[in-house]
C-alpha cells in the first residue's frame, strides 16, 4: 500500500512552477517536491515558501478554510510554535480544478520520523499547544463531519471497521480488546460545553521538531515543538478531539507526562479522556484500513492502536 490514498489529481512541479508565475510571480525561485501527504502535496519554493497543493478533491475545501481561518487560531500558539499560515492564495487554473496556498517554508524534523520514546521531550509543550487551541469558537466556526463531532457520530464506520477484518489484516492487534476500547468510549457523557476549536489532525505526522539549544541532529540535546501543520480539519465542537494526541504522538510515559500538564492548563475529567482515547482509535484505525503500515503515516496509525490497548 502507498502511505496515503490514491489521488484525484496528479501534481507535479512543473504545473505548481507554471501557477505560481501566473497568479503570484513575486514568489520566486526553483520548484521541487517535498512529500505527497493524505490529502495535499507539498512543494519546496526557493528558500522561503512552500507550495500545499491538493490532491484530492475533498481537500480543496480543507485549503480555502486555512486560507480563512488559519491566522486566527494560529495567533494563539505559544512561543517559539510556529504555523504555516498561508501568505498568497491560488485559485483553480490552468487545468488545476482546486485552490492552493503558498506558506512560509518551515524548518524541523517531521515526528514521524522520530522515537516516540524521544518525543516524550515535547509532551508538555504539546499540552500547552492543545490548550492554547482549544478556546471557546464564533459561531461561524468551520463545520466538520470526521472531527470535533458528538463520537457517536463516528460509531457506524468504526464498528465496520472493527468488524470487517481488515485490521487483523495488516496489523498485530486484538481486536476485540480495541472494540471494548470503542464501547468505553461510546459509554462516556459527550461533550456538554460550547464548542472549542479543535485542530482536529494533531497527530506525528503534522508535528516539526527541533534540538535544543546547542544540539545539533543526533547530538543529545533533547527535542523541542517548533511548529503544528496542517489546519485543514479545523474545526469547532469536542475538544477531547485533540487530546487524542495522547495516544497518536507518545508512548506511556510521554502521555502521562501530557495528561499532567493537561490537568494544570485546563479542566478535564475521565469522560474527557475516555472519548480521547475513542479518537485515537478512530483516527488510528482509519489510518491502517486506508494505506497499511509500511509507511511512517501507516506506522503513525499503528503506534495509536498499540497506545490505546496500554491503558
Amino acid at each position: 500500500m502507498a502511505d496515503a490514498p490514491e489521488a484525484d489529481v496528479e501534481v507535479d512541479a512543473g504545473l505548481v512552477a507554471r501557477l505560481v508565475a501566473a497568479q503570484h510571480p513575486s514568489f520566486t525561485g526553483p520548484v521541487e517536491p517535498v512529500a505527497n501527504g493524505w490529502d495535499n502535496a507539498i512543494f519546496r519554493l526557493g528558500e522561503r515558501w512552500a507550495v500545499r497543493m491538493p490532491r484530492r478533491s475533498l481537500a480543496d475545501r480543507l485549503v480555502r478554510s486555512e486560507q480563512h481561518w488559519m491566522a486566527v487560531v494560529a495567533g494563539s500558539l505559544p512561543d517559539g510554535v510556529r504555523a504555516p499560515v498561508p501568505v498568497a492564495a491560488g485559485a483553480p487554473a490552468l487545468g488545476y480544478p482546486y485552490a492552493w496556498s503558498i506558506v512560509p517554508w518551515l524548518e524541523g524534523e517531521v515526528a514521524a520520523s522520530v522515537d516516540p520514546a524521544e518525543r516524550r521531550s515535547v509532551a508538555e509543550a504539546l499540552a500547552d499547544v492543545v490548550a492554547a487551541i482549544g478556546v471557546p469558537a464564533p459561531p461561524g466556526a468551520p463545520a466538520n463531519r470526521f472531527r470535533g463531532v458528538p463520537l457517536a457520530a463516528r460509531d457506524s464506520v468504526v464498528a465496520e471497521r472493527l468488524a470487517s477484518g481488515r485490521l487483523e489484516q495488516v496489523v498485530s492487534t486484538d481486536v476485540s480488546a480495541l472494540a471494548a476500547v470503542w464501547a468505553d468510549a461510546m459509554a462516556a457523557p459527550p461533550w456538554a460545553g460550547a464548542p472549542r476549536w479543535v485542530h482536529g489532525d494533531l497527530h506525528p505526522g503534522n508535528l516539526l521538531l527541533r534540538r535544543g539549544e546547542g544540539g545539533a541532529r543526533g547530538a543529545g540535546a533533547e527535542w523541542q515543538l517548533a511548529a503544528v501543520l496542517d489546519f485543514g480539519d479545523l474545526t469547532a465542537g469536542d475538544p477531547a478531539t485533540d487530546l487524542a494526541a495522547g495516544w497518536l504522538v507518545f508512548d506511556a510515559p510521554g502521555r502521562s507526562a501530557f495528561r499532567n500538564r493537561m490537568a494544570g492548563l485546563r479542566a478535564t475529567d475521565g469522560a474527557d479522556w475516555a472519548r480521547a482515547r475513542g479518537w485515537a482509535l478512530a483516527m488510528g484505525s482509519a489510518i491502517v484500513d486506508t494505506v497499511g503500515v509500511g509507511g511512517p503515516i501507516g506506522r503513525v496509525g499503528a503506534h495509536a492502536l498499540e497506545q490505546v490497548l496500554l491503558d
